[in-house]
């Protein structure tokens, strides 16, 4: 009877881990769509590259500030709810926004939109507390792996946007051109909350059940939650940021059409997302800060040439090797988070998650700033340099601590006293 119990836990858990995987990708494939659709909008509306920046970036800011209370609802009520409702609502403004006529209506709309990108702090906190600890590394770096749901939009959108006449079909029931793919999104939503509320495993596991939303919350005042953030800005925050940017850098400075730029984005975005497994893999069996430290030193050296011109082969090489040390760096941050806060995974995750995802609304913003005052595109990555060398510097301080026996703000060892 206990083998079986244990069997059918492994199920329910791995049916939570496909369930959030695939919706998750679904999201974030939403949550990046603007990159995408919203450079034909650029063309359409005239819009500056400040103006651009700030489009693609609202989903991103809405995404990122709501995952911390989300986080700690997803550990109270449990993921299978949060993540359905979740759904819904994301459906109702990217329907909308097939129907658009005006910028201002699109960014209120992107606004809503970003909802999408809260998906990340319900599944952290919902995989974690279906996953044993000795597991939690590769089943968090599955789940991140949805990241992919960019590339999605990057190879998938160009091809929408072509296939129905701007004016769409049936009457305008089923609107054509770029409208057509949040419209063809809204729908894959709803399907994605029927799915989840039927097969998901019920009841749910909720660990925040019986505790107050103050002591939810009081990880947070813990200085190596903050620190994470950081890190998470690099491996994620910059992700994001550069999914976002990086087709119309293509097109910009390499003068390659949409299409073209979307496949070149999606060869970074590819690795990004899908070696997180093997990097939730690596920390799981080599510790989560060596992995970290590797990483952010790669990532150093590869953005370091990226500062200077270059053809568009070397660019695109040094860009994936930065994408292969984004996607093992975001399975290493996160396996820190369960090591040392198993019972605030919602809190601590959203935090953390919306820290790196506050760096992927602000680091556009910053790009189209530094290429403005220095004109030069090459200014991003200088920009991006200058973040992942602080992030190194205050990992190695810790590290340095940790040698001389100090506890005070090291990674001394995983516990549940949140005041180390």
């Amino acid at each position: 009877m206990v083998q079986a119990g244990k069997l059918g836990d492994a199920r329910a858990a791995n049916r939570v881990l496909v369930l959030s995987t695939v919706g998750f990708t679904l999201f974030f494939a939403v949550w990046v769509m603007f990159a995408v659709v919203g450079v034909a909008l650029r063309k359409d509306l005239g819009l500056s590259d400040g103006a651009f920046a700030f489009l693609v970036a609202i989903p991103i800011l809405t995404g990122s500030v709501l995952r911390v209370p989300v986080g700690i609802l997803t550990d109270k009520l449990g993921g299978r709810i949060v993540f359905t409702a979740l759904l819904l609502l994301t459906a109702i403004p990217t329907y909308m926004i097939s129907r658009a006529d005006s910028y201002t209506q699109l960014v209120v709309l992107a606004f809503f939109m970003g909802l999408a990108g809260v998906s990340f702090a319900v599944g952290i906190a919902w995989v974690s507390a279906w996953y044993p600890r000795e597991r939690q590394g590769f089943a968090l770096g599955t789940f991140g792996a949805g990241n992919v749901g960019a590339s999605v939009t990057k190879l998938l959108a160009p091809t929408l946007v072509t296939l129905l006449a701007a004016g769409g079909v049936a009457g305008g029931a089923i609107p054509g051109g770029w409208r057509f793919v949040p419209f063809l999104y809204a729908i894959a939503l709803v399907v994605m909350a029927v799915c989840v509320w039927f097969l998901a495993p019920a009841p749910d596991h909720r660990p925040g059940v019986g505790r107050g939303t103050r002591e939810l919350l009081t990880p947070l005042k813990v200085v190596r939650v903050w620190r994470f953030g950081l890190y998470y800005i690099v491996v994620f925050g910059a992700y994001v940021a550069l999914s976002l940017w990086l087709p119309k850098y293509y097109v910009d400075v390499y003068g390659y059409e949409l299409r073209t730029a979307g496949f070149l984005t999606a060869l970074f975005i590819f690795p990004a997302s899908l070696l997180r497994p093997f990097g939730g893999w690596l920390s799981d069996r080599l510790g989560a800060r060596l992995v970290t430290y590797a990483s952010l030193g790669v990532m150093i050296f590869a953005l370091a040439g990226l500062t200077f011109s270059l053809g568009v082969v070397p660019f695109t090489v040094l860009i994936v090797l930065v994408g292969v040390t984004m996607g093992l760096g975001k399975a290493s941050v996160y396996k820190y988070i369960p090591e040392y806060f198993p019972r605030d995974v919602g809190a601590v995750g959203g935090l953390v998650g919306a820290v790196g995802g506050l760096g992927g609304f602000f680091l556009p913003l910053l790009f189209a700033w530094a290429q403005d005052l220095s004109g030069r595109p090459q200014s991003t990555f200088v920009v991006l340099l200058i973040v992942s060398v602080l992030s190194l510097l205050w990992l190695h301080a810790v590290v340095i601590q940790l040698r001389r026996g100090e506890r005070g703000g090291a990674d001394a060892r995983p516990a549940g006293e949140v005041t180390r």
